[in-house]
């Protein structure tokens, strides 16, 4: 199992929701973090929080849906000359719920996909070079077990694409040190999810963080988060490190 104190792991809206308790449980275990938002006031909180805890922090913003500020903020990061050794790539947006799924807007597709795919890849694309590099790199990219609901295509589709790229990248990457996996965190209690859905954003721990940790050079696995509930992280692994490639 990893060993992340002293690692810096990126997270993408790590202000609420799932990614704040990302930062929680990655800060609680030594990993100093890089927290995403779309404005700083947003990721204060969180910060305040896992600095307490002894940890090194550095907030960063950009509108996921706008490459230019992507590559803003990859840009500042490498300023500061910070080495990312964990991407969670976790941000996500649901445009829309189409009832009338037949009158669904091209746009739903455009900035679906920039969103929750696009970003992702370009902040893979910056960082795992720099992993191979270096020779060691985790990176979990939160995928959606929605299907068969055309009321929310772009959404769904973005996903699948998700899915593919991060498979593809496995494939690549499978046998070595860097990493590349997805989490599914399930239905939960977000701003995304609503409070009608049937977990809580803590269910999701450790299902959502466990790619960081698994050792044992095996790429392009998905993690349904709700699957680890209530485990321990050393039994999570194990639980994980059992899961066969996907491609």
């Amino acid at each position: 199992m990893v060993d992340v104190k002293g690692k810096w792991a990126l997270i993408t809206g790590a202000s609420r929701g799932i990614g704040y308790q990302i930062a929680l449980y990655m800060a609680k275990r030594g990993c100093n973090l890089i927290l995403h938002s779309r404005n700083l006031e947003h990721t204060k909180k969180v910060a305040d929080e896992v600095k307490a805890l002894g940890v090194d922090v550095f907030c960063v913003k950009a509108e996921l849906s706008d490459n230019h500020e992507v590559m803003a903020m990859l840009d500042e990061i490498e300023t500061k000359g910070i080495q990312i050794d964990i991407v969670f790539n976790n941000a996500g947006l649901q445009i829309a719920y189409r009832t009338d799924y037949w009158q669904t807007p091209i746009e739903d597709f455009d900035i679906s996909f920039r969103s929750n795919f696009t970003a992702a890849a370009a902040i893979c694309y910056r960082l795992i070079p720099k992993m191979i590099e270096r020779g060691f790199g985790r990176v979990i990219n939160t995928t959606s077990g929605i299907k068969n609901e055309p009321e929310q295509a772009g959404y769904s589709a973005s996903k699948a694409a998700l899915d593919k790229f991060t498979q593809d990248l496995g494939y690549k990457l499978d046998g070595t040190d860097i990493i590349v996996s997805l989490t599914d965190p399930g239905w939960c209690r977000t701003e995304l999810g609503g409070q009608r859905a049937p977990n809580s954003v803590e269910s999701s721990i450790p299902g959502v963080v466990v790619g960081a940790f698994v050792d044992d050079k095996k790429s392009g696995r998905l993690f349904g988060a709700q699957l680890f509930t209530g485990m321990t992280l050393e039994n999570a692994v194990k639980t994980a490190e059992a899961i066969d490639n996907n491609y």
